[in-house]
């Protein structure tokens, strides 16, 4: 009985993991403009929503990868551009950077909400 039980709660351990949400996934909080935004899965590997303000609704970009690392679009919706992006993901941070021409980047360090 004893190892049908532990046998039970590994199989379930497992399950969970298999399961388990991307770092990336979650609501992010863009620190230099107070804007949240909500990366979820998308066709394009987990799309980024604006959740407040001004561009509420409106989405910035798409990041695919796994891990703790992303690439992919981002949008600055105020100038309606896009560029290049890239996401590492550390705990209850987030490093998202634009790029052009791949070697003029800027970024900003995100909270996890």
């Amino acid at each position: 009985m004893r190892a049908v039980i532990l046998a039970g709660v590994m199989s379930f351990g497992l399950a969970a993991q298999a399961n388990a949400a991307e770092p990336i996934e979650g609501t992010w909080l863009r620190p230099s403009t107070g804007t949240l935004v909500t990366f979820a899965p998308c066709s394009d590997g987990f799309c980024g929503t604006v959740q407040n303000g001004e561009f509420q609704g409106q989405q910035i970009g798409a990041m695919a990868g796994s891990g703790t690392n992303y690439s992919g679009s981002i949008t600055d919706l105020a100038e309606d551009k896009t560029y290049r992006g890239k996401a590492a993901v550390d705990g209850n941070n987030m490093r998202l950077e634009g790029c052009v021409l791949a070697v003029l980047c800027r970024g900003e360090t995100w909270q996890r909400q």
